[in-house]
C-alpha cells in the first residue's frame, strides 16, 4: 500500500482498479525480439542522457531553463494582442529563480540578470503601448 503526503499529514492510498486505469505495459519477455531491442536501445539512450546531465553543473541546466522562461515571456509579449498575464507568469518564474539563487548560477548569472531586466523593460513597454492604444480608441470613439 502506498501513501500520499499532504500538508495535513500522510494518507494511505489504495491501488485503484477502475476501468479508467491505463493498461499495464507488457514485460520485456512478452515483446518480440525486435521490440525488445528497441526498448533496450531507448533505455541505453536514456541512461546516456542521464549520465551526461549528471555530469553537467546544475547551474548550467538551470540557466538553460531560465532562458526558456525568458523566451516564453517574449512569445506572450509578441502575440497580437499581447498576453500580459501569461508573460507575467514566465517573468515572475524567471525572477523567482534568479532572485533566489544569487551567487549560485555560475557564469550565466550576469546574463540571467540582464535577461530578466530586459524582459521586464519589454513588458512595461508593451503594457504602456496597450494602455495608449486603449486611450486612443476611447478618444476616437468620443469624437
Amino acid at each position: 500500500m502506498s501513501s500520499l503526503w499532504t500538508p495535513g499529514g500522510e494518507h494511505p492510498v489504495e491501488p485503484s482498479s477502475s476501468p479508467q486505469d491505463p493498461p499495464v505495459d507488457p514485460s520485456l519477455e512478452e515483446l518480440s525480439p525486435e521490440d525488445r531491442e528497441k526498448v533496450e536501445a531507448m533505455a541505453r539512450e536514456m541512461a546516456a542522457v542521464q549520465e551526461q546531465l549528471a555530469s553537467t553543473p546544475a547551474a548550467v541546466v538551470v540557466a538553460n531553463h531560465l532562458m526558456g522562461f525568458y523566451e516564453l515571456a517574449a512569445i506572450h509579449l509578441s502575440q497580437q494582442p499581447p498576453d500580459l498575464s501569461e508573460a507575467s507568469v514566465a517573468i515572475d518564474a524567471l525572477a523567482g529563480v534568479v532572485d533566489t539563487l544569487p551567487g549560485r548560477l555560475g557564469e550565466a548569472e550576469a546574463t540571467m540578470r540582464d535577461a530578466l531586466h530586459q524582459i521586464r523593460l519589454a513588458y512595461v513597454a508593451v503594457e504602456k503601448a496597450m494602455r495608449e492604444a486603449v486611450a486612443d480608441d476611447g478618444d476616437e470613439a468620443g469624437d
